[in-house]
């Protein structure tokens, strides 16, 4: 695949995205970080630096400088990057606006990769106007650096060759990729956090148990360290809803 340029440009400066801006800045080559509000690019760059300083497992020889940015620079931001990914709200909309403003400014050969946990790159950029379909991708972390997974879910369209590139710079990166092989809504983990969700939320309307007795006995069979509705509590109730 022809490269557009080495660095990573990430649009939406919430949690995801000043998560995944240190991830991408791990082998020293420049991140971007967009935003329309300030404020929160600069909470972001913050974090980031704090990341950087403390980070002591398998630290790199150097972290590649974390531009951040206003929104009206996007087209500048990536002129030099292979990779673009949106980190905005959950609203399909809104994503979709979005995935279509980060393909008007790039190149042909740049990957335009998506972040979000409940809609397919394929529900996201249906009936947009785009050229070359074949590099648009889900690309679904989940807590990083804490949690490394990241699942790379292309197009049917999408050649091997991509999917090969993803996985190799996601594990170089710091990322334990896995591939979703099929058009799947939650991808892997998400179709079974999903039943978990839905069962503990009808328990809990149902007077069942209180939330710390499922998140109590949860815990106990599985061995995890939180239980479903403490998890909830960290993806944020908010998304929660938005989701549901």
């Amino acid at each position: 695949m022809a490269s557009a340029g080495r660095a990573v440009t990430l649009l939406g400066a919430g949690t995801q995205g000043r998560r995944l801006a240190f991830m991408w800045s791990r082998q020293g080559r420049p991140v971007h970080l967009v935003d329309k509000d300030q404020n929160q690019l600069d909470r972001a760059y913050e974090e980031i630096q704090k990341y950087q300083s403390t980070w002591t497992e398998q630290k790199p020889p150097k972290w590649g400088e974390v531009r951040t940015l206003p929104a009206e620079s996007l087209k500048d931001a990536v002129s030099d990057s292979w990779l673009v990914l949106e980190c905005v709200p959950e609203k399909l909309a809104l994503k979709r606006e979005t995935i279509q403003k980060m393909h008007d400014v790039s190149s042909p050969s740049t990957v335009i990769a998506s972040n979000s946990s409940s809609y397919t790159i394929d529900e996201i950029i249906r009936g947009l106007d785009l050229r070359n379909q074949s590099r648009f991708v889900s690309l679904h972390s989940y807590w990083p650096p804490e949690t490394s997974a990241i699942e790379v879910m292309g197009t049917p369209e999408m050649p091997s060759h991509i999917i090969d590139k993803l996985m190799s710079e996601c594990s170089a990166h710091g990322f334990s990729p896995f591939h979703v092989r099929k058009s799947s809504t939650g991808y892997i983990y998400n179709r079974i956090w999903a039943a978990i969700k839905r069962e503990t939320l009808l328990a809990l309307s149902e007077g069942v148990a209180t939330p710390a007795e499922i998140d109590g006995i949860f815990k106990d069979v599985l061995k995890t360290p939180k239980g479903p509705c403490e998890q909830m509590d960290v993806v944020g109730l908010d998304v929660v809803r938005d989701i549901e």
